[in-house]
């Protein structure tokens, strides 16, 4: 949004440009300034110290009780520990070795005071922290506005303290000349805001409190805009390019009576709407989400069949094998063989056979096949295509904006995108990170489809716990099959292979091998068919476990979130998550879809040590209370907060917003659409087109 790309160097010198780069991954001076207060302290108001987090950098205005001096125990040097207050409760803060502070920090004095937050015997401690005391003789005509006067207070680091980084950002701010105006002033008037320069001045120097809150919502307002007006020039940019024109034919109405089931509703919806965008002659770029079982790989295929019909192939881009090969199988079974023989259906993943590889790439650069299915193996240089009209991503958050570029160049001419994701997407979030596609929403399950029981069972409670075995028993009795899945492979071995040890004191998240071979010596499954299916496991391992599972050969199938997706087990009713509080609320969802897919009823038992008030258990709490997913997409999305959510959702990196919130700023967001294609429809200045190129750049690089 600021257009000021001097390196920090120039301004600070090259000692605290590299500590800004190193701590906080700001280089420029625009980094710097864009980097707003967290929130505000006053020099006339103590900072409450209760509720401060543990093992966190935190910066608080306090008053000094007491500082005493004493020799250590046992060993050579002295500890000063000085009693800071808040007028209620007290922290210790500790210093050793350097008794001579004890001058300038004696009772009365008050500062801000920042460092990392311990304990010490039951007590908030400090240890070495930094401060930066306030003068202790002002003015009595001028102490109520020392009192009054905002302090800043940064996301800072140990080293970087809250006070540096607001004399950094003062230095920068007078070498800066004023920042040109990008909004057009009678906008800014109509809502009573500041212009830019006014308002990043405001915001890191204000006079009072009111300075600091209307230049936010300025700031607020010209990041929404930009946003917004970046994705309608990508989405321009997407729709400029030609595409050839794709209508639905013989092959289309072949799979609608071959089908044993009615479409629903919104499957003839979307279906319509997708038609619409085929035959439109501009490359369709269109995001599908749906609940689990919604039936959103059919409303896929339907689109795949308008492609083939005149000739144009269809990459469907899935993110792991087991989910390629689930998507293998139940696309041919709903072509049946003669449409399967007649689109030449391929799978192609890293890890087949060399031989089948090659017929495979074969196929797709003459044209005979005209489906290919795969996984990041479809992106490799190897691939080529005779005519790749339409690109389907499943699961869309586990690949990078680059990756599906580089699918989408293997096209001569730009082809339709069609992207799925099963993590229903809350309307302002889609706003703000999809703004440039149309979005599409399955909110209906097929007919048939069952509900799904879930209960928290929580591990302090011991008798529900020996019940959980029982209960699994139970359901194989009866002929069904269930699922047992954890959060890692090994105690120390995520489900991507990564070494993740346990911090000290934490207790080794459920590994699948471990519960694997417990669960074959528990009394309670004695008899019971059990399999182990993990990341590791070769392409033929995963593919046998799931057949023999499929086949009902294995009855309780361990496993850890390579099952997340796209498994489709119509017997399995039961799924047991160990750890549940290791997961978040659209994983635990997407889990739980695995089951209640056939005609009986399905159950979901969530275990956790996580602690009552906990926000994991508030998470596992709204998850067993509905199933939802637009409700939890929207849940998940005020507990966790837009930053994370958005971290995981955009190109790549850290979340582009500093202080939109998705939730909060809902309205905003929807008004500021509106106002950017009436602004881009009467012409944009040539500033405000210059900062906007720049961000959607400065995406592109990141992607």
């Amino acid at each position: 949004m600021i257009v000021d790309g001097r390196k920090l160097a120039a301004v600070l010198g090259d000692k605290t440009a590299k500590a800004f780069a190193k701590q906080l991954e700001i280089h420029t001076v625009s980094d710097l300034l864009q980097h707003y207060p967290r929130r505000y302290s006053k020099r006339g108001e103590l900072t409450p110290l209760i509720g401060l987090p543990l093992g966190e950098m935190v910066s608080v205005v306090g008053e000094v009780v007491s500082s005493t001096s004493r020799r250590l125990k046992g060993r050579s040097g002295t500890l000063l520990e000085v009693i800071v207050t808040d007028g209620s409760e007290r922290i210790s803060l500790a210093f050793f070795n350097q008794h001579w502070r004890q001058n300038e920090l004696h009772a009365g004095a008050r500062g801000l005071f920042s460092g990392k937050i311990g304990s010490f015997s039951g007590k908030l401690q400090l240890t070495h922290p930094d401060y930066e005391l306030f003068d202790q003789e002002i003015d009595p005509s001028a102490a109520k506005a020392w009192a009054d006067l905002p302090i800043p207070i940064y996301p800072a680091t140990g080293s970087l303290t809250t006070w540096k980084i607001q004399k950094s950002i003062a230095i920068v701010l007078e070498s800066c000349a004023p920042f040109e105006a990008l909004l057009p002033e009678s906008l800014l008037k109509q809502r009573n805001l500041m212009r830019l320069s006014e308002a990043i001045s405001m915001i890191h120097k204000p006079q009072v409190e009111s300075d600091w809150m209307k230049a936010r919502d300025s700031l607020r307002f010209h990041e929404a805009m930009i946003l917004q007006l970046k994705l309608l020039q990508s989405r321009r940019a997407s729709q400029e390019s030609g595409a050839e024109i794709r209508t639905p034919g013989e092959l289309l109405g072949v799979l609608d009576k071959s089908l044993p089931f009615e479409l629903t509703d919104g499957q003839r919806e979307v279906g319509a709407q997708i038609e619409k965008d085929l035959g439109s002659g501009v490359p369709m770029h269109r995001i599908l989400q749906g609940e689990v079982g919604s039936g959103k790989t059919l409303v896929a295929l339907r689109a795949i069949l308008v492609t083939a019909e005149s000739g144009g192939q269809s990459a469907f881009l899935a993110p792991t094998e087991v989910l390629a090969s689930q998507h293998f199988r139940s696309i041919t079974q709903m072509l049946g063989p003669d449409l399967t023989a007649m689109l030449g259906v391929r799978l192609l993943t890293g890890q087949m056979p060399a031989a089948e590889k090659k017929r495979a790439l074969l196929d797709l650069a003459s044209g005979k096949c005209l489906l290919a299915i795969g996984t990041h193996a479809l992106i490799s240089d190897q691939v080529q295509f005779f005519d790749l009209g339409m690109v389907v991503v499943d699961e869309q958050h586990r690949f990078g904006v680059g990756q599906r570029e580089a699918l989408k160049a293997k096209a001569k001419t730009a082809p339709h995108v069609l992207i799925m994701t099963a993590t229903p997407i809350p309307r302002t979030l889609a706003i703000t990170v999809f703004g440039d596609l149309d979005v599409s929403s399955l909110t209906e399950l097929p007919a048939g489809r069952q509900q799904i029981e879930t209960h928290v069972v929580q591990l302090s409670n011991p008798g529900l716990v020996s019940r959980i075995w029982q209960r699994v028993a139970e359901e194989v009795s009866q002929g069904h099959q269930a699922f047992v899945v954890c959060p890692r492979i090994q105690a120390q071995v995520s489900e991507d292979g990564q070494e993740e040890p346990a911090l000290e004191g934490e207790v080794e998240p459920a590994a699948a091998e471990e519960v694997y071979q417990s669960l074959k010596l528990n009394p309670a499954l004695t008899g019971i068919r059990i399999g182990l299916l993990h990341g590791r496991l070769s392409s033929e391992e995963k593919a046998s476990v799931m057949d023999a599972f499929a086949a009902n050969e294995i009855q309780v199938l361990v496993a850890t979130t390579v099952i997340e997706v796209g498994v489709n087990i119509p017997n399995a009713t039961a799924m047991v998550i160990l750890d549940a509080d290791r997961f978040g609320i659209s994983q635990l969802h997407q889990l739980r879809g695995r089951v209640g897919r056939g005609n009986h009823q399905g159950l979901c038992l969530l275990v956790s040590a996580a602690l009552p008030e906990s926000i994991a258990m508030q998470r596992l709490q709204a998850v067993s209370k509905t199933l939802d997913g637009f409700k939890l997409s929207e849940i998940d999305l005020e507990i966790r907060g837009a930053g994370d959510v958005l971290g995981n959702m955009q190109s790549g990196g850290k979340s582009q917003l500093k202080l939109l919130n998705v939730v909060k700023d809902a309205d905003l967001i929807a008004d500021s659409r509106n106002i950017a294609v009436e602004l881009e429809t009467g012409g944009l200045s040539d500033s405000l087109i210059a900062v906007v190129q720049d961000s959607f750049a400065e995406g592109l690089t990141r992607s």
